[in-house]
């Protein structure tokens, strides 16, 4: 999406390690027109798919999943990264390890949020490495859902996280997909090189 693309041109920030910030409207700050804009285009590309719930990661992917959500008319399900004493224990659990933060967590999805007659879309903010989005696939394995596609907001094409998922055989979409990208700011999107 040249929209998306633009965005973090314009508002994103390049980080030593190849992080690249946008949170002055994606993942910390919101723009609320643009999120919707975002739901709506993942709500065209996965249409015919049957799904019947969208499954997230705490917190960056909750807001552009509920957007999608509203959308295509399903709930939302999203991953915690604690587990607290109201969710019971009776869980899907797998464990991630964060490429931003640098470290491992269980991720946990309370069973009766997902079985095995959901039509599950993961989605999230951003795909690296694909370490989050493999946990995603971990829980809906255990739940015996399965999975409609995969989208994403940002992939970084050059960690091939995206490539792997797509060999895997997932049906893997992503708004903006980066093919490199310097710490003096330079970005280079897929379209800049097919255009």
């Amino acid at each position: 999406m040249f929209f998306l693309e633009e965005t973090i041109r314009n508002k994103g920030a390049v980080y030593p390690g190849n992080v690249l910030k946008v949170d002055s409207f994606l993942n910390h700050q919101i723009d609320v027109a643009a999120l919707d804009r975002l739901g709506e285009e993942f709500a065209r590309r996965f249409t015919g798919k049957s799904i019947t719930k969208i499954l997230t990661i705490e917190a960056s992917g909750i807001a552009v999943a509920c957007s999608a959500a509203r959308c295509i008319g399903v709930p939302v399900v999203y991953a915690k990264k604690t587990h607290s004493k109201n969710i019971g224990m009776d869980v899907y659990s797998s464990r991630v390890f964060s490429y931003t933060h640098d470290k491992e967590y269980d991720i946990i999805v309370s069973a009766q949020f997902i079985g095995r007659d959901d039509r599950v879309l993961i989605l999230d903010d951003f795909l690296a490495l694909g370490n989050a989005v493999k946990g995603l696939i971990g829980i809906c394995g255990q739940a015996g859902a399965s999975i409609a596609g995969i989208g994403i907001c940002i992939e970084k094409a050059f960690q091939h996280g995206g490539d792997e998922l797509r060999k895997m055989g997932y049906d893997v979409q992503s708004l903006a997909v980066i093919e490199k990208m310097s710490d003096d700011g330079n970005i280079v999107f897929r379209t800049d090189e097919q255009g």
